[in-house]
């Protein structure tokens, strides 16, 4: 066996604009989220707190990865969100999909300073893999280094969208309940894909 770890963490510090409604009543909604942070076409509701995101294809040393990670997500009082994955396949390479390991935590904060909400989150990524040939016979070094920054620009994806996607859902949807119209309306606008 020739297994190697890749890892690779992120943090966003981001100033959330002034809504009539405070934020946290928008984070105590897992789903919005969730399809905040990814393409419709990308996640799917499995039960209240758990979703299937299914990733874009990944490439990787002539390899095609399209991993499918389960998520749970869910609120605390304080309205603070946490993501935890629970499973992960990767489709369409059963050799790599039997010997890989994915784990994803996130945590995504509410707080006050001088009368200004912020949003402070962090997230990290790792993933274990048994090297199939020829991979495994490529310095260990190398694979990794790839492998950190392939998950780094994962997410980077995600805190792009973050810091976009979801304050434009926030503002909307603030705004949508303030005028009495219930509705669980979502706007995609322009952002970053992953992958």
């Amino acid at each position: 066996m020739h297994i190697v770890k890749f890892t690779a963490d992120r943090s966003v510090d981001i100033a959330v604009p002034q809504q009539p409604i405070p934020i946290q009543h928008y984070l105590r909604q897992p789903h919005r989220l969730v399809r905040s942070l990814v393409e419709p076409n990308q996640i799917k509701q499995v039960s209240d707190d758990e979703f299937c995101l299914t990733m874009r294809t990944l490439s990787f040393f002539g390899f095609d990865l399209q991993p499918t990670v389960f998520l749970r997500v869910w609120t605390g009082a304080d309205g603070t969100v946490q993501v935890a994955s629970t499973k992960c396949e990767i489709r369409g390479i059963d050799y790599i999909d039997r010997r890989f390991s994915l784990k994803l935590i996130g945590k995504l904060s509410p707080y006050q300073k001088q009368g200004q909400t912020y949003l402070e989150g962090h997230a990290d990524l790792e993933v274990q893999v048994d090297l199939p040939p020829p991979l495994n016979f490529m310095p260990t070094s190398i694979v990794e280094s790839a492998g950190d920054s392939l998950l780094k620009s994962i997410l980077n994806a995600f805190k792009q969208r973050l810091m976009h996607q979801l304050l434009a859902d926030y503002t909307l949807w603030a705004n949508t309940e303030t005028q009495g119209d219930r509705s669980d309306s979502f706007t995609t606008p322009q952002a970053p894909h992953l992958g």
